[in-house]
Order: C-alpha cells, then structure tokens, then sequence
C-alpha cells in the first residue's frame, strides 16, 4: 500500500512539474506556485524540469516495487 502511495505521489509531482513547465515555456512571466522562488525564468524551468523527473523517478520506483512494472510475464 505504502509502494502505491509512492507511485500516486509520483505521478502527481511528474503531472504537475511537466505542466509547470509547459506553461512556463508558452508565458514566461506566469511562474505559478514558484511565483515566489527568485532568480526568474530559469530558475522556474529547472524547479519544473526537477520535479517532473523526480516526479517520473518515484512513480517508476514506487510501481516497480508494488509490482506493477508493466512487464508481460
């Protein structure tokens, strides 16, 4: 249960960093909930680049370890 709360959280950190990100790309002045992190649109970029892969790193470790890799056996 604790492996599936893992790769739930994953999934959410990955859904909402590569969301970030996109907007971020297509209106550089809209930051969302980093509007408060300083240092600008790089800073922005890489905060949402870092959370989608650790976002997609969990979720595979979590989903790995509940036993739901996907692999046909």
């Amino acid at each position: 249960m604790a492996y599936a709360a893992c790769l739930v959280v994953g999934m959410a950190a990955l859904v909402l960093g590569a969301q970030g990100g996109i907007r971020l790309l297509v209106d550089h002045g809209d930051a969302g909930v980093l509007q408060q992190v300083p240092g600008g649109f790089a800073v922005w970029l890489a905060c949402y680049a870092a959370m989608a892969v650790l976002g997609a790193a969990l979720a595979g470790w979590g989903a790995k370890r509940a036993g739901l890799g996907g692999r046909a056996e």
